[in-house]
């Protein structure tokens, strides 16, 4: 029992000397980042709430792009208004154990401002309202995520220091990043895991000593435009980031990232032809298919017809399947145009460089069972924004890093099992944000 006590002690010492010294996390500060998207892109339209962060994975429940959050936007305004009109009272209010000097320069401003001078509550209480009234809307913990247009461009918000009251916090320099980055988990281009094509950063403080249980960071980045879409593949992701960091003396620097969602939106294409080709075996199945266009918005539908103008084959169902593929790797544009020309498309080998393609199917659907007749035609509608996934516009050999595709394959099964399938590609773009 003497050996267990003492083990546990010296455990609880070595525990202590980690947490002391800062080597199990951040030391005790925590840093939160809370996004605050600016009124006039709501109002404009250029900002939108959407119900969950993009993901390339499957849901299980087929209906759940029809089941979207009701968001009042009148009362939701009026929010972000009092959460900017308290920033500003956060910002001009004086910190806990400040001289009586620097609270007679609270009063003369609240003055100035035309608002009733009120004393400033214990520093407790008022981070933690102000803590609950951030997290109503963007950021960490908020409840309300927001996707922003390729043109609005500002990215503004409060980045919140929060240390433990009666601490310390030593620090070599403080600073904030906007970025525009493409990681690739598998795929390493030139070298690179990640490539950053947008990067923006602010010194805040210099070398010092945090010592407030509250440092607010406001923060406000103004880009000229976002030129790709965010992206959450398999192998490949397109994020922009807001990243704080904290540099430290000789352990690697604190940091911490929250995501900013971008949609880019583009015009209807001018010119939309149908899709019209015949395949088949010789003598045995001659089939032609038809689609009314090649390019749809992420919420249209596909419509066509398939003619059967030779069957000597005894068919047992057909069914279609919308397929995405993901290319990523330094041979991508070699493989892009070999996958454009029908043929095959692997990782490494022949092709000007490593490439790894990713193939999923996101829905899949019987149109036909039992064997058709010569001169049978099969309609068929299938609606894209009942697909139980999270699509994206078709991605063309962005940066000769990646490319995003979909196709149609429709597939014919004979009675020995054997399928017979012919893949289309049709090209996907966003409409609206959201």
């Amino acid at each position: 029992q003497k050996q267990k006590q003492s083990q546990s002690q010296s455990q609880s010492h070595i525990h202590t000397a980690i947490m002391v010294f800062g080597l199990g996390g951040g030391g005790g500060l925590t840093v939160d980042i809370n996004i605050h998207p600016p009124h006039d892109g709501i109002a404009n339209g250029q900002v939108v709430p959407i119900d969950h962060p993009p993901s390339w994975k499957l849901n299980k429940n087929v209906y759940h792009n029809s089941k979207k959050k009701c968001i009042d936007y009148k009362n939701h305004n009026q929010q972000l208004l009092m959460q900017q009109m308290q920033m500003q009272q956060q910002q001009q209010q004086p910190m806990y154990g400040q001289p009586q000097q620097q609270q007679m320069m609270y009063g003369n401003n609240g003055q100035m401002m035309m608002m009733p001078q009120q004393p400033p509550p214990p520093p407790p209480q008022m981070n933690m309202n102000m803590n609950m009234n951030m997290n109503m809307f963007g950021g960490g913990s908020s409840q309300v995520l927001y996707a922003y247009s390729g043109q609005c461009q500002d990215v503004q918000g409060m980045a919140n220091l929060i240390l433990q009251p009666g601490k310390r916090y030593d620090h070599n320099g403080i600073k904030i990043q906007f970025l525009g980055r493409i990681d690739m988990s598998h795929a390493i281009y030139e070298g690179r895991p990640h490539y950053d094509f947008i990067s923006l950063t602010k010194e805040i403080y210099p070398p010092g000593t945090l010592y407030q249980p509250q440092t607010p960071i406001p923060f406000h980045f103004r880009t000229d435009t976002k030129p790709y879409e965010t992206y959450h593949g398999r192998n490949v992701s397109v994020r922009y980031l807001l990243r704080v960091i904290i540099e430290r003396k000789f352990l690697p620097p604190l940091t911490k990232d929250e995501e900013v969602i971008v949609h880019i939106c583009k015009p209807e294409p001018t010119y939309n032809e149908a899709i019209k080709m015949e395949v088949g075996i010789e003598e045995c199945l001659h089939i032609e298919f038809t689609y009314t266009k090649r390019f749809y918005h992420l919420n249209d539908y596909i419509q066509g017809k398939i003619h059967f103008l030779l069957v000597r084959i005894k068919i047992k169902y057909m069914e279609l399947a919308v397929i995405r593929r993901e290319t990523s790797g330094e041979g991508v544009a070699v493989a892009a145009m070999a996958s454009a020309n029908g043929n095959p498309v692997g990782v490494g080998g022949g092709s000007g460089g490593s490439v790894v393609t990713e193939t999923q199917t996101l829905t899949r659907f019987e149109i036909m069972d039992g064997a058709p007749v010569k001169g049978e035609v099969i309609p068929v509608k299938l609606f894209l924004g009942g697909i139980a996934a999270d699509l994206t516009p078709t991605f063309d050999a962005g940066l000769n890093r990646f490319t995003v595709k979909y196709y149609l394959n429709l597939v014919l099964v004979d009675e020995e099992d054997r399928r017979y399938f012919k893949q289309q590609e049709i090209i996907l773009w966003r409409k609206d944000i959201g």
